[in-house]
């Protein structure tokens, strides 16, 4: 991912009014982030733990957009349906984001599990087991990689798009 400014990830955010924009809280030290180690700069705001934010990379530029978490935490384990990791599936949560435009004002939103802390970006790049990798385990964290950008860019389109 490039680097972005709070400018340019401000005005990414398809899915929120210029009020809710103007209340989100950037994440802290951006200029500390290992851009190249991101697939999708996700966070949480610190002063509702309720609300995550995205920001995904397409090729029209970046897409950010307001998730909703769950009011209650689930003992339920279920897996990211970002990076798919079937081994750190305890603190997954359903998020919900408002569509852009005239269908997210009717009410239209699109759900998705993700890890709570928004870590996908670092589960892709974890180490393989040698069941998971066989004799690749590099070739297996490209594959991962490329799946999380691949369903991120999917999630963002489906937003972003009124189809």
């Amino acid at each position: 991912m490039l680097p972005l400014t709070d400018a340019e990830i401000l005005a990414s955010f398809i899915n929120t009014t210029r009020r809710e924009t103007a209340q989100i809280f950037l994440p802290e030290r951006l200029d500390e982030l290992r851009w190249d180690r991101l697939d999708v700069l996700a966070w949480t705001d610190p002063k509702n733990p309720r609300n995550g934010y995205a920001v995904v990379p397409l090729e029209s530029g970046p897409v950010g957009f307001l998730l909703r978490g769950p009011s209650r935490r689930s003992h339920a384990r279920a897996v990211c349906s970002w990076c798919e990791d079937l081994l750190l599936t305890s603190d997954v949560r359903m998020f919900v984001a408002k569509r852009a435009g005239a269908a997210g004002r009717n009410g239209d939103t699109l759900g998705v599990l993700l890890h709570a802390d928004f870590s996908c970006s670092e589960n892709v790049r974890r180490k393989p087991t040698r069941v998971e990798a066989g004799q690749d385990a590099a070739g297996r964290i490209q594959a991962r990689v490329a799946g999380l950008r691949a369903r991120s860019q999917r999630f963002a389109t489906h937003l972003r798009d009124q189809t």
